[in-house]
């Protein structure tokens, strides 16, 4: 009988050469490069062809790639139009994951389907239908933020950066440099983790040869989840409960207590901060320098919040992660809370797509087995011979 670890936990699943996370001491590599060099000296967009393509591009590869990202970055009116019928109180990531899976309606992009294993190995193939990918999630993130709304959506811009260009179709207007750099780094910290829940829904539907869209459906309805990406909306909602600093104390102890998760803290691979809390960490209080050192009354709970868990938490290996620091960030920004976790599949896109290609270089389906603990071999009973047991 095969051994039955709930949640796969410690179970290797694949081999990849994408990312690698040192949990006892905190660290976090993108092929290799440690994930605080890329947040402070890269671009989202030479880590998105760093992680598909294993090394740091050169300045032609990159202004090739960046210029192919931005003339993808225009929807057609029809995915326009679909949105426009989805109830407006639906969730973003609901509106995401039909919105990405429509686009296999409108655009070519099924060649696996019928094609089979030769044109899945085809690396033009896989580049451009990536370039597609990422490009147009964006545009329908910010898209939804006005369509719901009852607005039409601004026009993309192919003179503004991956980041810039997000926050200036979901504002309207373009956005302070500092604010364009923070979201710039956010996408770079988001952008790869291993084969997590999402990773791994990713590459299993890919090693199906199934269309990159539906891969990246699949990955986006996993991400959802309040135990993976959804977190961040969470962490948020808990601090508005809360209400103020000094209640923060007693609210982390009832939970506790009453074995109840404290959003954004604790991660299953990091027994030690989540290096990418350290850098957003920072992030808020560069912010908040920069706006003269106001703290938002949201900020002042977390503050607290985070002290109290530390000293409660910490000897069991459990701090802050990306979620508690994220969700606070995207507030501080004016981001309506429901939209953070689509800006998590913006930015993971660019892993999703970099396992996928690797997936599809050395495909073979995933058919895990199971431990089975239901009846033994029994025969079938006519219904005049089956009496309820219950009676």
């Amino acid at each position: 009988m095969s051994e039955y670890l709930p949640g796969l936990a410690g179970v290797p699943a694949t081999k990849s050469n994408i990312s690698d996370i040192d949990g006892e001491k905190g660290v976090l590599y993108y092929r290799g490069y440690p994930i605080e060099q890329l947040a402070k000296h890269s671009s989202f967009e030479e880590t998105t062809l760093l992680l598909l393509d294993g090394e740091l591009p050169t300045s032609a590869a990159l202004a090739e790639f960046d210029a192919q990202l931005r003339d993808n970055r225009q929807i057609k009116y029809h995915i326009n139009e679909l949105m426009k019928t989805l109830p407006s109180v639906g969730h973003p990531m609901d509106m995401l994951q039909t919105a990405v899976s429509s686009l296999a309606m409108f655009y070519p992009g099924t060649e696996c389907l019928s094609g089979g294993k030769d044109i899945c190995e085809d690396l033009n193939y896989i580049h451009n239908m990536t370039v597609k990918i990422i490009a147009r999630m964006s545009s329908i993130v910010a898209m939804w933020q006005h369509l719901r709304n009852g607005y039409e959506p601004p026009v993309p811009r192919t003179d503004l950066s991956h980041a810039e260009n997000f926050l200036y179709m979901l504002n309207r207007e373009e956005a302070d440099p500092l604010l364009a750099k923070i979201m710039d780094v956010c996408l770079i910290l988001h952008a790869e983790h291993t084969i997590n829940a999402s990773t791994f829904s990713a590459v299993v539907t890919g090693s199906t040869l199934t269309s990159p869209y539906s891969v990246i459906a699949a990955a986006v309805g996993t991400l959802s989840g309040p135990l993976h990406g959804g977190a961040n909306q969470r962490v948020l909602e808990m601090l508005q409960e809360i209400g103020s600093p000094d209640k923060a104390e007693a609210y982390i102890d009832e939970r506790l207590a009453n074995k109840q998760v404290i959003w954004g803290f604790g991660h299953r691979e990091y027994k030690t901060k989540d290096p990418r809390a350290t850098i957003l960490q920072g992030l808020v209080s560069e912010l908040l320098e920069a706006r003269g050192g106001e703290v938002n009354p949201l900020m002042e709970i977390a503050l607290e919040v985070e002290k109290v868990a530390e000293d409660r938490l910490a000897h069991k290996g459990v701090y802050a992660n990306v979620d508690f620091y994220s969700g606070i960030l995207y507030n501080e920004m004016g981001i309506p809370p429901d939209q953070f976790t689509t800006i998590f599949a913006i930015s993971r896109s660019a892993g999703w797509l970099a396992h996928w290609r690797e997936q599809l270089s050395d495909n073979r389906i995933f058919r895990p087995t199971q431990v089975y603990n239901g009846h033994p071999p029994r025969d079938y009973k006519p219904l005049d011979q089956r009496w309820d047991i219950k009676r």
